[in-house]
């Protein structure tokens, strides 16, 4: 038993005279000097740090956990903790399990990212091991505030009945978790995760922007003119994607070079063409290019003020040279990945040197200033897997052993080296799979390739937010789905319209904004009409209220950085004494001030046959059904779009119309908000809406830095509190903290109390209600 902090204590257990060497990925912390008194009485040892108290059952080697009032939080099972022999391959190791008793009603979250539309996890059985759209992290964490870490990154098992839960590994040498618990609510035990695997990174403010990406844009001239689109259109964008075989044909999978004769300029040269995609007319001609070669493209990406992020996996075609050289090194995973039947092998991310050659030959791109990386099929990818395919030995032991963690492994490789080269732009890196602690290497994770359904879209509610519970606060899915074959991969399908629209609203209020298909589907924006058309209206209204609230999501990032926040807030983290709001699966928290319910089941089209989607209104633009909501108790609630006040603790229907979705304001919210912009630093944020939703106190924090760098590590960046005390009607804007280089130093707020009649936050606010001047000391403002 090892106390790394009052909050964190280590339970190892092992059937040997002494402790087995062990290496843990997501742990980065040292154990720190904790102050522990010490009780026995007959067969028990208690150890109470302060934050909780630790009774072991010496005769049994049962532990127990209770909080400071003596309250049981969480206890082993007799006989809980078990160790079957077995051989690893060439080592004899242990099937090892370890169970607990929870309370019968006990709601538990976590797990990682799941497809069950479970937002609790009792009763559930599941294999942990990583695939695409599943991503399997052995934690959970209780309604009552504590969290378990089961510290095996091998294939495992999660079993929760009404007898016991437990975790259980295929391999390992001991039981070890650790269990953490701080203050009884869900930020504490996040804040234990950071402290003990990492603090999360900050993300530049153009990823907070709107993502435009397809699988795939086919040549320069092709991407480049989605961007001139967009622009034309005056639709905000900064983030534009170069998804895979830019390197060219299977076997050539992830060159990460431009090879594919389409992008260099070389469809009239014969040995070029070996390199085109599997299934491309190798006859086909084209329009002279308008771009030679790919650092033009990202030359004119940059010009037009976006940002590229450009695939690149975690295998390799046997053309490759990283292919090459992997087999020389013995790095290379010899089971089937993708793409089937290429040939292609993952690559061993456990092995150092093999993450110094993946690096070496990336760093190119990055010289060229790809600005981001997708670091796809991270599980990785497994084709047909046999039970030996699991036996393969990677650096640090067997398949089997480490599977887990490949993907955190992998994004470590890749992180620590761009670090190493420069902090003048910070890391940014889109894996599908993950796994605790990735937080620490500028990644987040996004849902895999998830089928467009509405079922679907409501299964990755509860996913996100489970796994943001995990600790790793950014997380994203592909907007409208990836595969669009329910609805013949067909953007003028009305019924896929609306699935889009829906998909869309919600994905204004994830920390990433990303729309994503999969081939031959295409999704840009113009493709769903034009102005006056509700499909492109509704999407062009969530990318201006997305760029509208940046100054409000910058600072959850800095939130996140700063103060282990969370983005995405699942309602047990904010309503935890509030039953019904905890075991909700289609509702949360965007930061602590915006409730977001996306709307999930279809109001005003369906599917008749042959997947052709017709309408069952007379028009959509003009229709409004009622969805319901369920206010959480203990506050009052205010209509984003109408600034009328509901109570909390109750359901209410909400009217719909196809192009919002119900948004309420928590009483006592302050938002700052900006202005209407192409981009993100289009403008400066010299002259802020600050928005007070009244109704009870409330206070919130703007968190400013230099945008893309890594100067907020040094304390280079500045925040300002806003304080709203309801009573007296009174805002007051604290002294600045901090400063960094080309700080605004003098500003405007323009300040408006949000009541009915006027008009919501959603544009800039024609008339505020009082406008004052900001150079860094305390104002009061009464309203």
């Amino acid at each position: 038993m090892i106390f790394y902090s009052p909050s964190i204590v280590r339970i190892v257990k092992y059937p040997s005279a002494e402790m087995p060497e062990k290496k843990s990925y997501p742990i980065i912390k040292t154990p720190e000097k904790v102050e522990i008194s010490y009780k026995q009485n007959g067969n028990t040892v208690s150890m109470t740090s302060g934050k909780m108290t630790v009774t072991l059952d010496v005769a049994t080697g049962k532990v127990t956990y209770t909080d400071p009032q003596g309250e049981t939080l969480l206890k082993e099972k007799v006989e809980g903790t078990n160790f079957i022999p077995r051989k690893d391959v060439n080592r004899d190791a242990y099937t090892v399990s370890q169970a607990f008793s929870l309370e019968p009603e006990e709601a538990i979250y976590g797990l990682g990212q799941r497809q069950s539309g479970a937002m609790n996890h009792r009763n559930q059985q599941i294999h942990l091991s990583n695939g695409n759209t599943n991503i399997c992290i052995p934690y959970f964490t209780s309604e009552k505030g504590y969290g378990v870490y089961w510290d095996n990154p091998g294939i495992s098992d999660f079993s929760d009945t009404p007898y016991e839960t437990s975790f259980s590994s295929q391999v390992g040498l001991c039981s070890d978790y650790y269990f953490l618990y701080k203050d009884g609510t869900q930020d504490g035990v996040i804040a234990c995760i950071r402290d003990l695997t990492g603090k999360a990174t900050m993300f530049p403010l153009w990823t907070m922007g709107y993502w435009q990406c397809r699988e795939r844009y086919k040549s320069p001239d092709e991407l480049c003119g989605v961007l001139d689109k967009y622009r034309k259109l005056q639709i905000p964008l900064d983030g534009i994607v170069q998804d895979w075989q830019y390197w060219g044909c299977d076997s050539n999978w992830n060159a990460m070079k431009f090879m594919n004769p389409r992008y260099i300029n070389k469809m009239d040269d014969k040995e070029a063409l070996r390199y085109l995609p599997n299934g491309e007319d190798k006859n086909a001609r084209y329009p002279k290019p308008r771009f030679k070669n790919p650092e033009e493209m990202v030359e004119y990406v940059h010009k037009h003020n976006a940002h590229l992020m450009i695939s690149v996996w975690a295998s390799f075609g046997p053309w490759t040279d990283q292919f090459k050289e992997l087999d020389k090194m013995d790095a290379l995973l010899k089971f089937e990945t993708w793409p089937p039947k290429s040939g292609a092998h993952p690559y061993d991310p456990f092995n150092k040197d093999a993450r110094d050659l993946y690096w070496r030959y990336l760093s190119h791109l990055h010289k060229m200033n790809i600005d981001a990386w997708w670091t796809d099929s991270t599980e990785p990818d497994h084709l047909n897997p046999k039970e030996s395919d699991f036996d393969l030995m990677t650096a640090d032991g067997s398949f089997r052993s480490v599977h887990n963690a490949f993907p955190l492994t992998h994004n470590q490789g890749i992180y620590e080296h761009q670090r190493a080269v420069s902090d003048e732009k910070r890391v940014f890196q889109m894996t599908r799979s993950g796994y605790l602690g990735q937080q620490r290497y500028g990644a987040l994770s996004w849902s895999g390739d998830v089928v467009s359904s509405w079922d679907v879209l409501r299964q990755q509610i509860p996913a996100g937010l489970n796994y943001t519970l995990c600790g790793i606060p950014f997380w994203n899915t592909d907007i409208g789905g990836f595969f669009g074959w329910e609805y013949n991969n067909d953007c003028t399908n009305v019924a896929y319209q609306e699935l889009h629209v829906r998909w869309f609203q919600w994905g204004c209020f994830m920390p990433l904004m990303r729309n994503h298909c999969s081939s031959p589907m295409m999704n840009e924006i113009d493709l769903f009409g034009k102005e006056g058309d509700w499909a492109y209206d509704a999407q062009k209204r969530m990318i201006e209220l997305r760029y509208r609230l940046l100054p409000y999501i910058y600072s959850l990032d800095g939130a996140v950085v700063q103060e282990d926040g969370t983005m995405m807030r699942p309602l047990v983290m904010d309503f935890a004494h509030d039953r019904k709001a905890i075991l909700l699966d289609d509702e949360y928290m965007f930061g602590k001030n915006i409730l977001v319910c996306p709307v999930t089941e279809p109001l005003y089209t369906k599917k008749v046959e042959k997947n052709k989607g017709v309408t069952t209104v007379p028009d959509v633009a003009k229709a409004s059904a009622p969805v319901e909501v369920y206010l959480p108790k203990g506050t009052k609630w205010i209509d984003f779009w109408t600034n009328e006040t509901v109570e909390g603790g109750q359901h209410i229907k909400r009217e719909c119309p196809v192009d919002i979705l119900p948004l309420y304001i928590k009483a006592g919210s302050i938002l700052p908000l900006g202005p209407k912009v192409q981009y993100t630093t289009e403008k400066k944020w010299d002259n802020l809406d600050i928005c007070i939703y009244p109704g009870a106190n409330g206070e919130f924090v703007l968190y400013e830095d230099e945008f893309d760098n890594y100067n907020y590590e040094k304390g280079m960046f500045s925040t300002i509190k806003f304080s709203w005390d309801d009573a007296s009607r009174t805002l007051t804007i604290s002294d600045r903290k901090g400063e960094f280089p080309q700080m605004l130093k003098r500003r405007s707020f323009r300040i408006t109390l949000m009541q009915p009649g006027k008009q919501s936050a959603e544009t800039v606010m024609v008339s505020a209600d009082k406008k004052v001047n900001y150079s860094g000391k305390k104002l009061t403002i009464k309203l």
